[in-house]
């Protein structure tokens, strides 16, 4: 398994994750309260909220930057270029 592989598992659990929160936030406000009622890991839906905001955001980067990386090639390229170790 080289590092091409893993970084595009990374990227695909990224981009599954993020739906998933993404569709966790709702429109009104309810957020996971909404779903079966109110969260028991967070102390009130405000402190939910700014939970499922930052992981947005920071699965969000993670993955356009994974995207960026991905498409432009630069894994490929600093494979090629290191040189072959002599046994």
């Amino acid at each position: 398994m080289n590092v091409t592989s893993i970084i595009q598992i990374i990227w695909a659990l990224s981009a599954l994750i993020l739906i998933v929160v993404v569709l966790l936030h709702s429109p009104k406000g309810d957020g996971v309260g909404g779903i079966g009622g109110q969260a028991q890991m967070f102390t009130s839906t405000k402190s939910a909220e700014v939970t499922l905001n930052r992981v947005t955001w920071g699965l969000s980067i993670v993955f356009m930057s994974l995207s960026v990386v991905l498409s432009a090639g630069w894994l490929n390229q600093a494979v090629q270029s290191v040189p072959a170790v002599p046994k």
